[in-house]
C-alpha cells in the first residue's frame, strides 16, 4: 500500500495490517507458552502482536563545545573539570541528542499503543524496545509487544505498556498492582580530561581511583535516574520495576583544544511504572498455570505426583 502520510496516527500499513487481523478472527502474539498460560491465569487474553516503529535522522546533537569550557589550567584545558549532564543543559552538553533519543523511543510506543487500542486492547506486554541504524540512513526505533485484553474488564482510558515477561505480568496483577506504561530515563554526561584526570591515567601513578571518571559514570546515572523519576510521575505511578539499565562510554578529541580529549557517558533505563489498583493483594487463585509441552517433564510430574507410567 502506497500513498501519502504526514507522520499523524498510524501509517497506512499498519491501518492495513490491523484490519486484516480484525477481520480474520485470529490474533498472533510473541509470548512463549508459559507467558500465554500465565497471562490466562490472571484474567487475560492476547488479542494481536503490536507494533511501532519511527526512522529518525540525527543531525544536531549538541555538545559541540568542550564540557569543560575554555580555560588555562596546568599542561592545558580547564582550570578544574566539569561534568555537564544533558538533564542539566550547559556548554557543551548533550541536551538536544537526548530529547532526541527519548522523543523517538516515545513516538514508537505510542503507535504501538494505538495499534492495541485499534484490536480492542487494554494493554500490552512483553514489549521490546530496540535501536539500530537504518540502510538508507538514520536510527531505526521500533517497540514491539503483544496486545492483550481482560476479560470482563472495562477498557481504561488509555492503553498499558510494560516490558514485564507473562508470568511476572501475572504476579503483577494477582499482588493488586497494575502496569502504568514505559517509563524511561535517558541521560548524556561529557567531561574534559583535565590534567587531573590524565595524570591518574599515568602508568606511573599506580592504583588510584580516576576521580574524573569516577564523577562522570555517577552524575551521568544520577541524572538518569532523575529522568526516569520524572517519567513515572507523568504516567501517575508509585514506583517502577527497572528492567534495563545500560552505559556506553566514548571518547572523541576535544574540539576546542587540540591533542585532547573528551569522554562520554551515555546511560539508558527502562522499566515498568506500576500502581496499586486493590488495597490489598487479591486472593491467589492457585498455582500459576505453566503449560509444558515436553512430554518428558510431563511424564516426570507424574511419576513424582504418583501417577505412574501413562498407558
Amino acid at each position: 500500500m502506497s500513498g501519502d502520510w504526514a507522520g499523524g496516527g498510524l501509517p497506512p500499513a499498519a491501518r492495513a495490517r490491523l484490519a486484516e487481523i480484525s477481520g480474520s478472527g485470529t490474533w498472533g502474539s510473541a509470548l512463549t507458552t508459559d507467558e500465554f498460560a500465565a497471562i490466562r491465569s490472571a484474567g487475560f487474553e492476547p488479542v494481536g502482536q503490536v507494533l511501532g516503529a519511527t526512522v529518525y535522522n540525527v543531525g544536531y546533537t549538541g555538545g559541540y563545545g568542550c564540557p569543560g569550557g575554555l580555560g588555562g589550567g596546568m599542561f592545558g584545558g580547564p582550570l578544574a573539570g566539569v561534568t555537564q549532564v544533558s538533564g542539566q543543559g550547559g556548554w557543551g552538553s548533550f541536551a538536544a541528542l537526548a530529547q532526541t533519543m527519548y522523543q523517538a523511543r516515545q513516538q514508537a510506543i505510542g503507535r504501538m499503543a494505538a495499534e492495541c487500542a485499534a484490536l480492542g486492547g487494554h494493554g500490552i506486554v512483553g514489549v521490546a524496545l530496540t535501536i539500530g541504524p537504518f540502510p538508507a540512513g538514520g536510527l531505526e526505533f521500533k517497540a514491539i509487544g503483544t496486545a492483550v485484553r481482560g476479560r470482563d474488564a472495562a477498557a481504561p482510558p488509555r492503553p498499558f505498556t510494560s516490558d514485564l515477561s507473562g508470568q511476572d505480568f501475572a504476579k503483577l496483577i494477582m499482588a493488586g498492582w497494575v502496569p502504568a506504561g514505559l517509563a524511561l530515563g535517558i541521560s548524556i554526561g561529557a567531561r574534559h580530561d583535565d590534567w587531573r584526570t590524565r595524570s591518574q591515567r599515568y602508568w606511573g601513578a599506580g592504583n588510584t581511583e580516576v576521580d574524573g571518571y569516577t564523577e562522570l559514570v555517577g552524575h551521568a546515572r544520577h541524572d538518569a535516574r532523575v529522568q526516569l523519576e520524572s517519567d513515572v510521575r507523568q504516567l501517575g505511578a508509585e514506583g517502577v520495576v527497572v528492567s534495563t539499565m545500560q552505559m556506553n562510554i566514548r571518547e572523541r578529541e576535544c574540539p576546542v583544544q587540540e591533542g585532547t580529549r573528551d569522554h562520554i557517558a551515555e546511560v539508558t533505563i527502562i522499566g515498568t511504572a506500576t500502581a496499586r489498583f486493590a488495597p490489598t493483594a487479591a486472593p491467589h487463585p492457585g498455582s500459576l498455570a505453566v503449560l509444558s509441552l515436553d512430554p518428558q517433564r510431563r511424564q516426570a510430574a507424574r511419576v513424582r505426583l504418583g501417577g505412574g507410567r501413562a498407558s
